[in-house]
């Protein structure tokens, strides 16, 4: 099965250090893990360190990977869509990324199905640039996942949705990472979603990691003192499930 690590990674852009000691010992497969942290605080760019797209200090280790080469998958928050093409060729276009051209029948059924699940298949012959912010939030969600990656890496991928997709959304992605094994890492500025699916959770803060761990742990009162500069505690329901409640900013 696979797993990652991170050893002291950094990353800088000319001179400037944006990003340093980032170490995490195991992420394991199945996993859904929270990047938290103020704004500019650095997750996009862990996010882009981890999928190769930056360079700098430390060692990201993938180990257990059945293919190297599209094991990870980075969903940034901006998606940058192609206006030209409709939803159906940009997701296609994904699943072929960096293989042969020829399309298979079962590739063709492989999208039908994730477009389904995402319950935006009515969008499928729509032009991208037709679509709403959120929309295309999900249709970058299906693009990623149909290239089946072992490691996905999710930037804000709710900033567009309304509450009820959001929920749809992170409650689809937390149960495909425990069916597929895939490991799951999602930038999130809702702590209370971090609380509700998230096992783990790490804090960036000035482009250094706070504290990482289970997230019932790592999210308390005096992070969100130290790192929100807010006055808050957390509950918990009848359900057992933990949430946040903000009474107003810290002194």
């Amino acid at each position: 099965m696979v797993a990652l690590g991170l050893k002291q990674v950094g990353a800088s852009y000319g001179r400037v250090t944006v990003l340093s000691n980032v170490g995490i010992e195991t992420l394991k497969a199945g996993s859904l893990t929270a990047v938290v942290g103020p704004n500019a605080a650095g997750k996009s760019t862990l996010f882009k360190r981890i999928a190769g797209l930056i360079s700098g200090p430390g060692l990201v280790e993938l180990s257990g990977s059945a293919n190297n080469d599209r094991a990870i998958c980075y969903m940034p928050q901006d998606t940058g869509a192609n206006a030209v093409l409709t939803v159906y060729e940009s997701v296609l276009l994904a699943a072929k990324q960096g293989g042969s051209w020829r399309v298979h029948d079962g590739e063709l059924f492989e999208i039908d199905a994730i477009l389904r699940a995402l319950r935006i298949e009515d969008l499928a012959f729509r032009g991208l640039g037709e679509l709403s912010g959120g929309q295309r939030q999900l249709v970058s969600l299906a693009q990623a996942l149909v290239r089946k990656p072992e490691v996905l890496l999710m930037d804000e991928p709710t900033s567009a949705l309304d509450l009820h997709r959001q929920i749809e959304v992170l409650g689809f992605v937390r149960d495909l990472a425990g069916k597929t094994g895939m490991i799951v890492l999602v930038a999130l500025h809702d702590l209370n979603h971090a609380l509700r699916y998230c096992e783990q959770t790490i804090v960036i803060a000035g482009g250094n990691m706070v504290v990482s761990g289970e997230t019932e742990e790592v999210i308390n009162s005096d992070m969100l003192r130290e790192i929100y500069k807010v006055q808050a505690r957390i509950e918990t329901c009848s359900q057992g499930q933990k949430f946040l409640l903000v009474d107003g900013i810290a002194p």
